[in-house]
């Protein structure tokens, strides 16, 4: 007697029934058909676009009546974007086109930041001097480091003196962060090294130019230093002496110069021509009697000012009550500036300091970011 095999002892397919088997799909494999057929085409769809599909392209719309040129606003620099209204085109009466760009696809290329751009450049006896280009292209725009844009609390620290002492300079590149500017003195060594060297690290870069100072016991403080008093033609050849150092530069600051800047004639001479070359200036904050922020304002340069020197005091301690101050300000009145010089004491303080400065909701930026600019729109 064969012994009852169960369900599970039987081979698979043995008693199943006979005859042709229903092919017609049921519903989960029309809706499994469907989903394919949606996933190809789109798929299908993004690989033939014209351009790749997270490239930011400009943005064009029209509006239904003609808008006026916008207003220069007097606002600090920042990366939002920039709008421009073309005029009606002819054929096109009650409309005008708006051009929305994009400011991260502006300025220089991080790959080339350390070489200067050719067509900022005018070759003369004193060297490459920094000039706008044929479109009026400046170089304080192409060399300024990018931001975010923010309207947070806005802290730009610059840090001066580099060229002076190697080791010095090597230090402050390596360990400030790239947020902080840098201003090199044009008498210092291998300038030309360092600032490619900066420059590959991140940092905007300034020109300190030394300006007369009221105190000059020394007899002649610094070579190739301004003067108030000299001939229009002696501070300009003074100055292109300066401005031939280094390049890729968004402006300069001065070293010193309580009695240049305090004079209306020499300030009018020094920023008509930072005007015509495309350069910000930058008032250090050690004198209370400049004329820079007034001179700037009616030549049409783009201009900023310190709100304190942070290293007056050579201590940690104080450098650091400077630094707290300046946040104070920065909560209070959405930025400030503040300028030191490459002491071993003041980068290793700030480098320090800007580690921490970011949790406490502030952002560091670059001077250029806090200038006041009269051709921004």
């Amino acid at each position: 007697m064969q012994p009852v095999r169960s369900d599970i002892d039987r081979p698979l397919g043995r008693n199943a029934p006979q005859g042709p088997r229903d092919r017609r799909p049921g519903w989960r494999d029309i809706l499994l058909t469907l989903c394919a057929v949606a996933v190809f085409a789109a798929s299908g769809a993004i690989a033939l676009r014209e351009r790749p599909y997270r490239q930011p392209v400009p943005v064009a719309v029209s509006e239904p009546h003609a808008a006026p040129q916008p207003e220069r606003s007097s606002a600090p620099r920042d990366a939002t974007p920039s709008i421009t209204r073309l005029n009606p085109a002819a054929g096109s009466p009650g409309e005008s086109v708006v051009i929305v760009r994009d400011p991260s696809a502006l300025g220089q290329s991080t790959l080339l930041a350390h070489l200067p751009d050719p067509e900022l450049v005018e070759e003369t006896e004193f060297g490459p001097l920094p000039v706008r280009d044929a479109a009026g292209r400046r170089p304080f725009d192409h060399y300024a480091r990018p931001w975010s844009g923010a309207r947070g609390a806005r802290i730009a620290i610059l840090i001066g003196g580099l060229g002076i002492s190697q080791t010095g300079t090597q230090e402050a590149i390596r360990k400030l962060p790239p947020e902080i500017t840098l201003a090199f003195a044009p008498l210092g060594n291998s300038l030309t090294r360092w600032m490619q060297t900066a420059r590959r690290e991140g940092h905007e870069i300034m020109l300190q130019v030394p300006l007369e100072p009221f105190d000059d016991s020394a007899g002649g403080s610094g070579r190739h230093m301004l003067r108030a008093e000299a001939p229009a033609g002696e501070v300009l050849r003074e100055l292109h002496w300066n401005l031939g150092r280094i390049t890729n530069y968004t402006g300069v600051v001065n070293y010193m110069g309580a009695r240049f800047t305090g004079d209306e004639g020499a300030m009018a001479l020094l920023m008509e021509e930072l005007r015509q070359r495309g350069l910000a200036y930058l008032d250090d904050g050690t004198s209370a009697r400049s004329l820079a922020e007034e001179m700037a304002r009616e030549k049409g340069v783009p201009f900023a000012a310190a709100d304190t020197v942070i290293d007056g005091e050579r201590t940690r301690d104080a450098i650091l009550d400077k630094l707290d101050a300046l946040e104070r300000t920065a909560r209070a009145g959405g930025f400030a500036i503040g300028s030191g010089s490459a002491l071993d004491v003041t980068v290793d303080t700030v480098a320090a300091w800007a580690a921490e400065v970011r949790k406490r909701g502030i952002e560091l930026v670059p001077v250029s970011a806090l200038a006041d600019d009269p051709e921004e729109d």
